[in-house]
């Protein structure tokens, strides 16, 4: 734990986005910059809750307008809010497992994102 003040969580998050944020700031010092993407990743966790609680509502196939058997979109969109959630995780650069102590263990410049499409010359 760290002397400095904690950064209360912001207002409007649930309790999976407020877990998340005092996990963090309960335990590190962030700059501005990490503080916004610790706030989009509580965000993100709220997100997922609300996605599993309607997925867990619902069939695990939907009928799209065609009539084909698709998968659920809330299933869907959670999957993807579950890959968003883990790169703002990644970008935090917070150490893992049993390591302490300032330095941090992953030091990049950013996350690599998206791959872009490639030409065929």
């Amino acid at each position: 734990m760290t002397t400095a003040k904690v950064p209360k969580a912001p207002v409007g998050l649930a309790v999976p986005g407020q877990k998340l944020w005092r996990s963090v700031t309960n335990v590190y010092d962030l700059e501005t910059y990490e503080e916004s993407l610790l706030l989009q990743a509580a965000r993100c966790c709220d997100v997922l809750d609300k996605l599993a609680a309607e997925a867990a509502r619902g069939p695990v196939t939907v009928t799209n307008y065609k009539g084909d058997a698709v998968a659920n979109p809330a299933l869907t969109e959670g999957r993807q809010q579950a890959i968003v959630l883990s790169r703002l995780i990644a970008s935090l650069r917070l150490p893992s497992g049993e390591e302490y102590g300032d330095a941090r263990s992953q030091r990049r410049g950013a996350s690599r994102g998206a791959y872009g499409v490639r030409v065929m010359r």
